[in-house]
C-alpha cells in the first residue's frame, strides 16, 4: 500500500491516516462511494475496511489534500470538511479569507473569522476567541441539536473530526502570518484515539482528550503578528488549499529556514514567484544573509524554487479534472514545451508518462 503507512514520518509530511478515514466517512453520509475518491487520490480504500488496523499509520499530505479537495466539490462544502449537516455554501469560505486582509493582525483577523462564523452559521456553529495578556484560546462551539461525527444530536464531536478542524485552524492562522504558531494545549472532545501520540507530533504539545470543548491555546503575543499575504498570494493559497497548511509545521523551533522560504513561495506560480527581494523583506533579513543560510542549509533559492515548482506540478498532475497545459500554465509556464523540458529534468520522465503511471497504479486492471 502506498498511502497508509506504518511509518513515522516527520508531521509536515502526513497526517494520522483517522483524518483521511474521517474525510470518506463524510461521503458515505451522503450516499456517495468513498472508496473510488480514496484510490482516485492515492489514499489506501483498505483504511475503510479495517480502521483499527490503521490506527498507527499515516497518509502522506499530497493524498491527504487530494482527498480533501475531492471530498469539498462532492459535497459543496468549504468547512475544513467539519460537517455533515451544516456546511457553507460554495464561495463562502474564499470570500471570508479575502475580507480578512484588510486586517492589520492575526488578532483581528480571528475576530473577524469568529464574526463570520456567527453570522453565517446562526449560532449552530461558532468560534470563539478568549485572550488575556499572556495566552489566547480558540474554542469550537456548536449548537446541541447539531450532529457532528456521532450518530445522536448532541453527542460530543470526535476526537479526530476535533483535531483535524483544530488543526486547519491552527495552520491556517499561522499561515495569514507566514510563521508557525506554537501551541501551549489542544483539548479534544470524544473518546481517547488510540493513537494519542500521532496528535501529540500533528500539534506539537500535550493534548488532553474528552475534554468539554474542542480548544486550543497560543501565545497571546501571537494576536499582533501582521498579515503578510496579498490578494494574489491568497488566490494561490485557495487554488491549492489545504495543501499548503499542510506542509506547515505545527512547531515553529522546528522551522527551518529552507520551510520557511518554501511557505513564502507557495504552490501556485501562474503569477510568477516572490522576488527574492521580497522573501528577504518577509524575512527581516538582508540578501547576503539570506543566500549564506540557505547554503548553510545546503541549498539555494533558486533550487528551493524547482523544489517547489516540481512538487506542486506533481500535486496537480494528480488531479484529473486539469489538463497538462493546465498544469504547465500554474506552474508559470507560457510555453507547454518548455514545462515537459523542465518537469523531465525534475522527475526523470515527461508529465504525460507520469500521469499514465499514476493512473495504472490506482487502476492496475484498468477499471
Amino acid at each position: 500500500m502506498r498511502s497508509a503507512r506504518q511509518t513515522s514520518r516527520p508531521p509536515n509530511e502526513s497526517v494520522p491516516a483517522q483524518f483521511a478515514g474521517s474525510l470518506a466517512r463524510m461521503l458515505a453520509a451522503r450516499g456517495v462511494d468513498p472508496r473510488r475518491a480514496c484510490e482516485e487520490s492515492g489514499v489506501d480504500p483498505a483504511l475503510l475496511d479495517d480502521p483499527a488496523r490503521f490506527r498507527d499509520a499515516t497518509v502522506p499530505i499530497a493524498a491527504y489534500s487530494q482527498l480533501y479537495r475531492r471530498v469539498m466539490t462532492t459535497l459543496q462544502d468549504e468547512t475544513f470538511g467539519l460537517r455533515r449537516d451544516v456546511g457553507m455554501n460554495p464561495g463562502a469560505f474564499r470570500i471570508m479569507c479575502f475580507s480578512l486582509l484588510s486586517c492589520p493582525n492575526l488578532g483581528r483577523a480571528i475576530r473577524r473569522v469568529v464574526e463570520f462564523h456567527r453570522v453565517f452559521f446562526a449560532g449552530k456553529l461558532e468560534l470563539r476567541l478568549v485572550a488575556d495578556a499572556a495566552s489566547a484560546r480558540l474554542e469550537i462551539i456548536a449548537a446541541p441539536e447539531v450532529r457532528l461525527d456521532q450518530p445522536e444530536p448532541g453527542a460530543p464531536m470526535s476526537a479526530v473530526e476535533a483535531a483535524c478542524c483544530l488543526s486547519m485552524w491552527h495552520r491556517f492562522f499561522g499561515w495569514l502570518i507566514g510563521h508557525p504558531i506554537p501551541l501551549e494545549s489542544v483539548q479534544l472532545t470524544g473518546r481517547r484515539p488510540a493513537a494519542l501520540q500521532r496528535y501529540r507530533q500533528l500539534f506539537g504539545c500535550d493534548v488532553e482528550v474528552e475534554a468539554a470543548t474542542p480548544a486550543l491555546a497560543f501565545p497571546a503575543g501571537y494576536l499582533g503578528y501582521p498579515l503578510v499575504h496579498t490578494e494574489d498570494s491568497l488566490r494561490d493559497f485557495l487554488r491549492t488549499a489545504p495543501y499548503q497548511l499542510l506542509i506547515m509545521p505545527a512547531d515553529s523551533g522546528k522551522l527551518s529556514l529552507v520551510d520557511q522560504v518554501r511557505s513564502l513561495i507557495g504552490h501556485d506560480f501562474s503569477r510568477g514567484f516572490p522576488g527574492f527581494e521580497r522573501i528577504t523583506e518577509l524575512l527581516h533579513m538582508s540578501a547576503p544573509t539570506l543566500r549564506r543560510r540557505l547554503k548553510r542549509e545546503g541549498t539555494t533559492f533558486q533550487e528551493l524554487k524547482d523544489a517547489c515548482r516540481r512538487d506542486a506540478s506533481i500535486d496537480y498532475l494528480r488531479r484529473p479534472e486539469l489538463s497538462i497545459n493546465d498544469v504547465a500554465i500554474l506552474m508559470g509556464f507560457t510555453d507547454p514545451s518548455a514545462f515537459y523540458r523542465s518537469f523531465k529534468k525534475w522527475t526523470g520522465c515527461t508529465p504525460g508518462e507520469y500521469r499514465s503511471r499514476e493512473l495504472s497504479l490506482r487502476n492496475p486492471e484498468g477499471e
